[in-house]
């Protein structure tokens, strides 16, 4: 009697064996093809390593061109083919090329045991500044997020434009785009990366492995503190009235009142002519002031003349006399005068006693 639960495990270390000729000797049937563009600033890159790209395609049998004129790249297999998803993984490769992935990661999507998964975010966010606050978000300070994330995934993770690409195992690609997606919805990925690392912990410990997680990963609960908006221009509403506004002035009424309304018209043009003329030279005033404003010499401050540091110090002649004084009694290595008197007594007092 066998347990379940032992025929569903997969062994430690255990590995798909790798896809030879001998599986499929007779080679694919038809030819098929891949081809994607890629934007502009990329082609200087691509045409440096294209190359290289070609000599990793050609190890699985499947070519590779290059088209600057259009701006697009193309993979297709050839007669000597013998892997069908071989054409699936070069793909891949021209994908992750188009979307600002180094030649150098992106080659090892050949690899049996990686795979890449790319997220389109562009439409997730509506406003523009919001989507280039949280795509940094995901970046974090000098890349410090970003480069957790990747530790935690073991995968690459490329963020450009309207895409974020990833590469490695299955596992960390689901991960990945997990936290991408919440990071768009504004939840911060501190929160997924805290829980990665108590997942990676857990994993650790084999009593654990066949246990539920739920009670060690901690539940974060989403506060909307964001205050409501206030508008630039608020709208006051007037106070009610029962009676219509005042009929405004029709030019009739304000020309009667003036009295411009019984000129004649040789007269009225005159005085438009006089109005006009009143104005030109407001207007040129102004503007010889404003010129004038240059020729004005700016208020120069008043010159502070520096007073001379005094040189000469006052000597104290008395302490420097005392001081040669005291160094003549003292000689080098000799005790002081008193000292010596001292030692003197005591000697002649201990001769008189013996």
């Amino acid at each position: 009697t066998v347990d379940e639960s032992e025929l569903l495990t997969v062994p430690d270390g255990w590995k798909e064996p790798a896809f030879t000729r001998e599986d499929n000797p007779k080679g694919l049937l038809e030819e098929s093809s891949f081809a994607t563009l890629f934007p502009k600033y990329r082609e200087a890159y691509l045409k440096e390593c294209w190359p290289l790209v070609q000599k990793a395609l050609g190890e699985h049998y499947v070519n590779a061109t290059l088209d600057l004129i259009e701006g697009s790249m193309t993979v297709t297999t050839t007669k000597k083919t013998f892997d069908p998803y071989a054409i699936i993984r070069a793909r891949d490769l021209i994908k992750l090329l188009a979307r600002s992935v180094p030649f150098e990661q992106a080659v090892r999507i050949l690899q049996d045991d990686v795979a890449c998964d790319i997220i389109k975010i562009g439409s997730l966010v509506r406003k523009r500044d919001t989507f280039i606050k949280r795509r940094g978000r995901l970046l974090g300070p000098k890349g410090s997020t970003l480069k957790a994330l990747e530790l935690l995934t073991n995968c690459y993770i490329m963020v450009q434009g309207n895409t974020v690409s990833a590469l490695g195992p299955f596992s960390g690609l689901k991960e990945v785009r997990k936290v991408v997606l919440d990071t768009m919805k504004n939840i911060h990925p501190i929160y997924n990366i805290k829980t990665l690392m108590i997942k990676r912990e857990l994993a650790k410990d084999p009593e654990l492995r066949s246990q539920s997680w739920e009670r060690f990963l901690p539940k974060f609960k989403r506060k909307n503190l964001k205050k409501r908006k206030e508008p630039k221009k608020k709208n006051t509403k007037k106070e009610y009235t029962p009676f219509p506004p005042p009929q405004p002035e029709s030019q009739i009424d304000k020309e009667l009142a003036s009295g411009e309304y019984f000129l004649k018209d040789r007269q009225k043009k005159r005085k438009r002519v006089e109005e006009i003329k009143a104005k030109q030279a407001d207007a040129i005033k102004k503007r010889q002031e404003e010129r004038n404003k240059a020729f004005i010499p700016p208020k120069e401050k008043p010159v502070v003349k520096m007073k001379k540091a005094s040189t000469e110090k006052k000597i104290d002649i008395e302490a420097i006399k005392e001081k040669v004084k005291n160094a003549k009694k003292k000689k080098l290595g000799a005790l002081p005068v008193e000292e010596v008197k001292l030692k003197m007594a005591a000697d002649e007092k201990k001769k008189k006693k013996k």
